[in-house]
C-alpha cells in the first residue's frame, strides 16, 4: 500500500492519513482517521491545510460510481452472509436418496456432495430439494428468510434446526419454473422411520452413543437397565431436545406450524434433534395495520404457540405408544380429541386398545403410569382442548416426566392431586383387595377430598354431567368365591350417568347401569360365559351446597377410622407436602344431593330367564354384589371430589365410591 498524503488539523481535530492501494487507478482513495493520543488544546484554531498526492490517471465519474464503497460493502455482506448461492456444477449428485428424505408431491429430492474446493462446504454431504409448484417455492424462500432471521444465534440454529445453506442460482437460459433449496443432510431416517424399525431402541441408543455423561442431561446417571427404563430415558432425551428446539423458535417470534414425525430428524454427528427446514414457519406478529395492536399480537402469539405444543403432544404420544403409528388407531385418537373430550381421560379411552395385544402389560402404558402417572399428565397438558390451557416449552421442560430421578422437582398442587388420583386408580385396577390395600385406598381418597379443587356447586354443575365408571367402593365387597348362590352372576362394568335437565336450576338426573352375566353350569369358575343382562336405576337429584363434618373419634387398634387424624400422617409426608394447609379443618365443603323417586328396571337377553322367580333370584344376587348406593341412588348423599378425570361420592353410611370418567 503506497503512502499518498497527509492532512493536518491543529485544532481539537485529528491527523488524517490518506492512503490508497497499489492499483490506485481503479480504486477510490478512501480517508481513514486516527485520533491523536494527546490533544493540543492550547493552540489556536488555524485554517485546515491538506497536502495530497496521487499516482496514476484520474478516475472517471462512471468508475467512481462503480467503485462506490457502499455498494462494495453490501455485496461483501451478501457474499459472507448466511445464504450461499450455488451452481449445479458445484455438486456431485448421488444415484440414490435416503428414505427419510422423502418430500411432497411437488418436490424432487437429491443427495449430493459439494465438490467446489473454494466452498466452505467442500466434501460436505447436502440435500438438494427442487421445488416445482409456486406453493413449494414459497416454502423454500421462506426457509431462507428464516435463516437470515436466526443467523444471529448460529450455534442454536445449527443444533436444533435442519440447516439451510442456500439455493442454486439459475442461469438466464434455464427455466424459472423451479427453485432448488440446498440444506444439510442429517441421517437417512426421520423420526418416523426410526420408530418403525423393529430394533429401534438399541439402534437409536447406538446412534446417540449414550454414556453416563450424556444421560446426566436428563437427570439420570445410569445407562442400560430394563427395557422400560431404557425407553423412558430415550424418550426423555428426545423430548427435551425437541422442546429446546421449539422454544428456540418461539423465543425468536416464530412458530413452526408443521411439527410431524416426518419433519424431525436425529443427527448422528451432534446427537441433536432437527426440527425441519422451517419452510412454513410463521411470525407471531402480523405487520398489517389492522392487526398491529398489542392485544391482537398477543392472541396471535398464544394461538401459534398452542398449535405447536399440540403437535409436540402428538409426537410424544406416538413415541411412547407405538400403537398410534397405526393410521386407523391414530384416527380414533384424534377423533376423540376433536370431539371436545378432555385429554385427562385419555388413559380410560386408550386402555382397551393398549391392553388388547399385551395381556402382561403394555410398555407405553407402563412408561406413562410411572411416577404417579406423570406421563399422562404431561400428555393431557400438551393436548389440552383449550389453547390457553396448553403447557409451554419451558414449563414442559420442568415437568416431572421429563426430569430424571437425580433432578428434584417441586410438584405443584395440580400435580399432587393428579398423583393421588393416579395412584388410587392403579391400586383399584390390581383387584387385590387385602386389608392393607383397602386401607391405602381409603387414605388416598381422603387425601383427594382434602385437596378438592372444585368445592363450589357451580363447579359441580359444570364437571359432574357425563358418564362415570365405578372403580372402587370402600364399603363391603361380596363375590362368588366363598358362597354357593342360587344364581351365579358375574358383574361387569358399573356406570353412573349424570345429565343436567335444565340450565336454569340445579336439577340433575342420575342413572345407574349395571351390566352382568348369568352363568349356567358347573364349569363357571373356568369359563366366564353365559346370558347377559342389564340393571338400570334412575332418579332425579337436586344439588345444593353443604359441608361434611369430621367426628373426632378414637382410633381403635387395627381398625381404620375416617377422622381427620387418619390423614395427618399422610399429609405430613414429604412427597405430598405441596399443600398449604397448616391444620386440618373440622369440616369440608361438599355438594349435597337430595334424591327423588327411584325407578328400577332389569333386562335379561335370554328368554329362559324371563320368569318371575328366576328374575327375582338374579336381581337379588345383583343387588348383593353391587354397592348399595348404585342400586338405591337415594343413598348417595354428597359429592366430595370432582375434576375432569375422577369423581368421589359418599353414601349415607360413610362409604366412598371412586369413579373415573368414561368416554366410550
Amino acid at each position: 500500500m503506497a503512502f499518498c498524503g497527509v492532512g493536518f488539523n491543529s485544532g481539537p481535530g485529528s491527523i488524517e492519513l490518506l492512503h490508497a492501494s497499489e492499483n490506485s487507478s481503479t480504486r477510490l482513495i478512501t480517508p481513514f482517521r486516527e485520533h491523536l493520543i494527546r490533544r493540543m488544546t492550547n493552540f489556536p484554531a488555524r485554517p485546515f491545510r491538506r497536502m495530497r498526492c496521487s499516482a496514476g490517471r484520474a478516475m472517471s465519474p462512471s468508475e467512481q460510481k462503480g467503485n462506490n464503497p457502499t455498494v462494495g460493502h453490501s455485496s461483501l455482506e451478501e457474499e459472507l452472509g448466511p445464504v450461499m448461492k450455488f451452481k449445479m456444477s458445484d455438486f456431485s449428485v448421488c444415484d440414490r436418496v435416503s428414505i427419510g428424505l422423502g418430500g411432497r408431491a411437488d418436490e424432487l429430492v437429491f443427495e449430493a456432495t459439494v465438490m467446489d474446493c473454494h466452498s466452505p462446504l467442500y466434501k460436505t454431504r447436502v440435500v438438494l430439494r427442487q421445488l416445482t409448484s409456486p406453493q413449494a417455492q414459497r416454502r423454500g424462500r421462506r426457509a431462507i428468510e428464516v435463516l437470515k432471521k436466526l443467523a444471529r444465534r448460529r450455534i442454536m440454529y445449527h443444533s436444533y434446526s435442519m440447516q439451510v445453506h442456500g439455493h442454486v442460482s439459475q442461469s438466464t437460459d434455464t427455466n424459472h419454473s423451479s427453485f432448488t433449496l440446498v440444506h444439510g443432510y442429517h441421517g437417512s431416517y426421520s423420526l418416523r422411520h426410526w420408530l418403525q424399525l423393529s430394533d429401534w431402541l438399541p439402534t437409536l441408543e447406538a446412534t446417540l452413543a449414550l454414556d453416563e455423561e450424556y444421560v446426566r442431561k436428563v437427570g439420570d446417571d445410569t445407562v442400560g437397565g430394563p427395557t422400560i427404563s431404557r425407553k423412558l430415558r430415550l424418550i426423555r432425551i428426545l423430548m427435551r431436545d425437541l422442546l429446546i428446539g421449539v422454544n428456540y423458535l418461539h423465543s425468536h417470534g416464530l412458530a413452526h406450524t408443521e411439527l410431524r414425525l416426518e419433519n424431525v430428524h436425529i443427527s448422528p454427528l451432534d446427537r441433536h434433534i432437527k426440527v425441519g427446514i422451517l419452510g412454513n414457519a410463521a411470525d407471531f406478529y402480523d405487520g398489517s395495520p389492522d392487526n398491529s395492536t398489542l392485544d391482537s399480537n398477543f392472541n396471535r402469539r398464544k394461538m401459534m404457540i398452542a398449535f405447536d405444543m399440540r403437535c409436540v403432544g402428538f409426537i410424544m404420544a406416538k413415541m411412547v405408544l407405538r400403537e398410534l403409528m397405526d393410521p386407523l388407531i391414530f384416527m380414533k385418537f384424534k377423533s376423540f380429541l376433536n370431539k371436545g373430550n378432555n385429554p385427562a381421560c385419555l388413559r380410560e379411552f386408550l386402555l382397551p386398545i393398549l391392553c388388547n395385544n399385551f395381556p402382561s402389560g403394555n410398555p407405553g402404558l407402563q412408561i406413562l403410569d410411572r411416577n404417579s402417572g406423570a406421563g399422562w399428565n404431561l400428555l393431557s397438558l400438551l393436548l389440552a382442548t383449550k389453547p390457553s390451557e396448553r403447557i409451554s416449552c419451558l414449563d414442559a421442560l420442568r415437568h416431572p416426566f421429563l426430569c430424571g430421578p437425580r433432578w428434584r422437582v417441586d410438584a405443584s398442587m395440580d400435580m399432587v392431586r393428579w398423583g393421588l388420583g393416579s395412584t388410587a386408580v392403579r391400586i383399584a385396577e390390581e383387584y387385590i383387595y387385602v386389608r392393607r390395600q383397602r386401607s391405602r385406598l381409603s387414605h388416598f381418597i381422603e387425601l383427594m377430598e382434602m385437596l378438592n379443587p372444585h368445592p363450589k356447586p357451580k363447579n359441580w354443575l359444570e364437571l359432574l354431567p357425563g358418564r362415570w365408571r365405578l372403580l372402587y367402593c370402600t364399603g363391603r365387597h361380596i363375590g362368588l368365591t366363598l358362597r354357593q348362590p342360587s344364581a351365579r352372576v358375574l358383574i361387569g362394568d358399573v356406570h353412573l350417568t349424570v345429565t343436567r335437565t335444565s340450565k336454569m336450576n340445579t336439577a340433575l338426573s342420575f342413572t345407574s347401569d349395571v351390566g352382568f352375566v348369568v352363568m349356567v353350569g358347573s364349569n363357571w369358575p373356568h369359563k366366564k360365559t353365559g346370558m347377559s343382562g342389564k340393571l338400570q336405576v334412575s332418579s332425579s337429584v337436586r344439588l345444593t351446597a353443604g359441608r361434611r363434618q369430621y367426628l373426632m373419634e378414637e382410633k381403635a387398634r387395627g381398625k381404620y377410622t375416617s377422622s381427620p387424624e387418619s390423614v395427618t400422617k399422610k399429609l405430613s409426608n414429604r412427597k405430598w407436602r405441596a399443600s398449604s394447609m397448616k391444620e386440618l379443618p373440622s369440616s369440608l365443603p361438599v355438594a349435597k344431593f337430595t334424591s327423588g323417586e327411584v325407578e328400577v328396571t332389569m333386562r335379561l337377553d335370554d328368554s329362559s330367564l324371563q320368569k318371575v322367580d328366576v328374575a327375582t333370584t338374579v336381581l337379588k344376587e345383583v343387588r348383593m354384589q353391587v354397592p348399595p348406593e348404585m342400586f338405591d341412588l337415594s343413598r348417595i348423599i354428597c359429592g366430595t371430589y370432582v375434576d375432569p378425570r375422577l369423581l368421589v361420592l359418599r353414601g349415607v353410611d360413610g362409604s366412598a365410591l371412586l369413579f373415573t370418567r368414561s368416554c366410550m
